[in-house]
């Protein structure tokens, strides 16, 4: 591992914590809030790639799950995994190495609808996949249940994901050699 990987792990670690300021808005229904947190996972694949992306995103879920308050609202702790928001926060990792992988086979075909595409698969269809199944579980309610209930979240996840590829793009542009 070089200087450059730390500092990038670093980097998004810090700034997931920093989308954590944004104020979080809880849905009723099953108790997840909506938060601009998960963006950090989509900017850390994109920018970051694969293996410093996953690596800063479970930096990231470490230092929540040692107490420090790095979720929206000032959260933090081990109680936060046994929650409906635990099984989401810990597929981010996944989703930054998923989107990294995409991006780093697709680098030189890379266009806005591409990158699009590789956000919605891993910041939105792989966090959702593996954080409804966590609902059901820990609120004892159906997954069609849980994953009804999280359909509260996709408008506000598309909304960031358009972010996160306006941002990536304009990130590679300024710094083409990134990486």
């Amino acid at each position: 591992m070089t200087t450059r990987d730390i500092v990038y792990i670093a980097l998004f670690a810090a700034l997931t914590a920093a989308l954590g300021l944004f104020p979080a808005f809880t849905l009723p229904v099953i108790g997840v809030p909506i938060t601009a947190q998960t963006m950090g996972c989509m900017l850390a694949g994109a920018i970051a790639g694969a293996k410093r992306g996953a690596l800063a995103l479970l930096l990231f879920v470490v230092l929540v799950a040692i107490g420090l308050p790095l979720l929206a609202g000032g959260r933090g702790g081990l109680g936060i995994f046994m929650g409906p928001s635990g099984g989401f926060i810990l597929s981010w990792p996944l989703a930054a190495l998923a989107i990294g992988a995409l991006y780093q086979r697709n680098l030189l075909r890379l266009n806005a609808v591409k990158e699009a595409l590789f956000m919605v698969a891993g910041g939105i269809v792989l966090i959702y996949g593996c954080g409804i199944p966590w609902v059901s579980l820990v609120a004892g309610v159906s997954l069609k249940q849980a994953a009804l209930g999280s359909l509260g979240f996709i408008p506000g996840d598309l909304v960031k994901v358009a972010l996160a590829v306006v941002i990536a793009r304009a990130v590679r542009r300024a710094y083409p050699t990134l990486g």
